[in-house]
């Protein structure tokens, strides 16, 4: 049975995104939909626990360092990133492209690594922990392809929901990418301007669905990217499936 106060606790950490670094107890309420006395209950016990910073003056709340020194603790532990990080590494120096490994959270991608070889400042600013929109990206259509049917029926419910306009052409852009990595192993998007991304899901058994792409930003067409980078990153598929069956 879940414990409903470390669930209300997690969903007001949740909160904090880039660009919203201090939240007061009323804009914490919103974004989560519980009450703000309940909120205000939980940020209190977050402060003392920690997890939170309370600034008097502006009287609202931000993320304390104890948050990063959890999230160094996962990467520095991951096994699957000790496994998979080289061999990224290896690739993106090879072609000067960037490599990523992400996995799903709700309705977003999450990086768990990226490995930046591009001369856009901006797309060198991915980091591991940046978040992407699931439905608008190659990152995230790779893992709609693979997830469990009724999981993927909930997000495409959510995302019809959010977009509902023009709903019927990223439905078909997602069905499109889900029969590429059946019949190809990977799908390919451009979701940012002259920004070509490919992505293959890996899935093992017992496992979180985890997704490696590639980029580059580039005006080539689409056709001529995926004739260059698409078989290296199956074969960077290949290479990390295998080695994460021997890591156990």
């Amino acid at each position: 049975m879940l414990n409903r106060s470390l669930v209300r606790g997690v969903e007001v950490l949740r909160a904090f995104r880039p660009g919203a670094d201090l939240l007061g107890n009323g804009e914490l309420a919103e974004r989560t939909g519980l009450s703000r006395a309940t909120v205000s209950r939980l940020t209190q016990t977050l402060v003392e626990t920690g997890l939170l910073e309370h600034d008097r003056a502006r009287r609202a709340y931000r993320l304390a360092a104890h948050v990063l020194s959890l999230a160094h603790a996962m990467r520095a532990g991951s096994p699957v990133l000790n496994t998979v990080a080289p061999l990224m590494r290896a690739l993106a120096e090879k072609m000067r492209i960037n490599v990523g490994l992400a996995v799903p959270d709700r309705d977003e991608m999450v990086y768990l690594e990226s490995v930046r070889y591009n001369r856009r400042v901006a797309l060198r600013h991915v980091v591991a922990g940046q978040r992407v929109p699931m439905e608008l990206t190659s990152l995230g259509r790779a893992y709609l392809a693979v997830a469990p049917e009724p999981t993927r029926r909930a997000l495409l419910a959510q995302f019809r929901s959010r977009r509902p306009t023009g709903w019927g052409q990223l439905r078909d852009e997602i069905q499109s990418a889900k029969l590429s990595v059946e019949q190809r192993g990977y799908c390919s998007a451009a979701w940012q301007p002259e920004v070509i991304a490919l992505s293959a899901p890996i899935v093992l058994a017992d496992r979180p669905i985890y997704v490696l792409n590639v980029s580059v930003a580039t005006a080539a067409n689409m056709d001529d990217v995926e004739q260059e980078l698409s078989g290296p990153l199956l074969s960077l598929r290949e290479k990390a499936t295998a080695a994460l069956l021997a890591s156990g």
